[in-house]
């Protein structure tokens, strides 16, 4: 069957090229006009969320010398307290240190005790029973010099007896604890935190 538009009457002619253009109009939105829209809000979506991030980045970047301000302030508030507070493999070498102290102090040693070891969250107390022989100047010096460490050693449960026969250079016997305190590692600290007790350390005694 041939068909020839010429054929027809003006407004047949007419008719026909009206359904020809809306159907390519039709054609032309349903494959390219609605996906291309749909990509278009597809894009914006996404640069709206970009749009997002970015300024969440550009609000952490302003943020980030306060940050760095605050890392460094608690380096330094670390670093001040490892210097108070040594660390567990520091510990052996204080407790000699004070046994030096005690014995330039012209105290003698007649017991060291090192009693069971406190743990708290992130530090432990190594508490250290003494009992020792000398002069009232020589206890106050031994305390004055210990106090002057740069490692934290409290004294405490000082109990001071006065002998009945003393001669110059000893006319006392004292009791006393001296405890020092060490930073845990993060492994010790956790088992602090949830209640485990690390073992207690074993320094030297001394004579």
């Amino acid at each position: 069957m041939n068909l020839s538009l010429t054929k027809l009457p003006w407004y047949g002619q007419i008719g026909a090229f009206a359904v020809l253009a809306v159907a390519g109009i039709g054609a032309f939105i349903y494959y390219y006009d609605m996906p291309a829209r749909v990509e278009i809000a597809t894009r914006q979506e996404q640069l709206v969320v970009l749009k997002k991030d970015i300024n969440r980045g550009l609000n952490t970047a302003k943020k980030l010398s306060e940050f760095q301000k605050e890392v460094a302030q608690l380096e330094a508030r670390l670093a001040a307290l490892s210097a108070v507070l040594p660390e567990e493999k520091d510990a052996a070498d204080l407790l000699r240190r004070m046994q030096t102290v005690a014995a330039q102090s012209n105290l003698t040693i007649k017991s060291f005790k090192p009693e069971k070891v406190v743990s708290k969250q992130l530090h432990a107390e190594w508490p250290i029973s003494l009992e020792v022989d000398g002069t009232y100047h020589n206890l106050a010096t031994f305390c004055d010099r210990v106090g002057k460490f740069t490692r934290t050693v409290n004294i405490s449960d000082l109990d001071v007896k006065g002998k009945a026969t003393a001669d110059s250079n000893s006319t006392i016997t004292a009791t006393l604890v001296a405890t020092t305190f060490v930073l845990l590692d993060k492994a010790a600290a956790a088992k602090a935190t949830t209640g485990a007790k690390p073992g207690a350390p074993a320094p030297g005694k001394g004579t």
